[in-house]
């Protein structure tokens, strides 16, 4: 009997070893760092500036897998790798294609915790709603982030603040769906859309602004104010163009993230803020160069990383191959 016994737990032991082996093999990403130093990571061209606060950006994602978003989690997994980024900013659209119900909602394991496995991307996420996150139960993704190490929202709007040295960033998470309904003269209800939402979440936001002395100020939102897609010239674009760029100009905000349109795009018009469009976490469609100020834009899968220094962004677009195809540097 204690042959049979001791023959046992040496084959459990194996069996253990193995699964550990190939769970290894398949999570294990490539060092940064080998006997010659820096080579720039698994994602070829990739730069990383020195002491800077890295992190991704992607949205419009959550699609159980599908239109190429687990390629595009797996290059997120490689760039945050590479960068060591920091953190994960979501603009929207979060659960195709009602959002969630609940904490227990599906979809929180189908087309996020079984999507993003890279072990880079077990920080902090920082997502914004978007209108699709709407179609259920809003408030659903707010309560994730009590049972989730990573998911963080606290809120529907938000911010944070980042060092860097002895500089900061301030990041402002904005909820830009109530804000379309209130400019579209959408009728209230009394859970979603409520008197004085959007009045106070301005005023929230114009108080952060006005008070802050980081060296760099951020918005995020799920809506653009410059697109060269499809909803380019529709009236909610014009509109929230009309809202929300005077606030930025007023307070010198410096980049405006957001998603919705379902390609990466950055477009910079005279004045102080940069706008950025990473909305191809999964599908993408058509676009064009904007007009005059429209500096680059691809209708492909992908997402984009900032790194930040006191001094200089700097902007990569990645697509769903790896590949970098655009590297936009922006002095302070």
């Amino acid at each position: 009997m204690n042959f049979f016994l001791s023959r046992l737990k040496k084959i459990i032991i194996v069996f253990q070893l193995l699964l550990l082996l190939s769970f290894t093999q398949v999570h294990a990403q490539a060092p940064l760092v080998d006997d010659l130093g820096y080579k720039g990571g698994s994602i070829a061209g990739i730069k990383k500036l020195p002491n800077a606060l890295h992190f991704i950006v992607m949205g419009d994602w959550g699609r159980n897998g599908e239109n190429y978003q687990k390629e595009v989690a797996a290059g997120m997994g490689k760039a945050a790798h590479d960068l060591d980024a920091s953190f994960v900013v979501a603009t929207g659209d979060n659960f195709y294609p009602y959002g969630v119900q609940s904490t227990q909602d599906y979809h929180w394991i189908s087309s996020f915790e079984t999507i993003y496995t890279a072990q880079s991307l077990h920080v902090k996420w920082y997502p914004v709603l978007g209108n699709h996150d709407y179609g259920s139960n809003p408030d659903a993704e707010v309560a994730y982030s009590k049972i989730s190490s990573r998911w963080s929202m606290p809120s529907r709007y938000y911010s944070n603040t980042f060092t860097i040295g002895s500089d900061s960033v301030l990041m402002i998470f904005l909820d830009t769906d109530p804000i379309e309904k209130e400019l579209r003269g959408t009728p209230y209800d009394s859970v979603k859309y409520k008197p004085g939402y959007v009045k106070a979440q301005q005023q929230w936001m114009e108080d952060l602004l006005a008070n802050s002395e980081a060296r760099w100020k951020i918005v995020v939102g799920h809506h653009p104010v410059y697109t060269g897609g499809w909803r380019k010239n529709s009236d909610d674009t014009k509109r929230m163009k009309d809202f929300l760029e005077p606030i930025f100009k007023k307070y010198k905000v410096d980049v405006y993230i957001a998603g919705h349109e379902h390609h990466l795009e950055y477009i910079k018009p005279e004045g102080t803020t940069h706008y950025i469009i990473s909305g191809a976490a999964s599908e993408a469609r058509p676009v064009t160069v904007y007009p005059v100020i429209g500096k680059f834009a691809a209708a492909t899968q992908g997402f984009v990383t900032f790194s930040i220094t006191g001094n200089q962004l700097l902007l990569q677009f990645i697509n769903y191959k790896d590949e970098v195809i655009n590297t936009t540097l922006i002095n302070k």
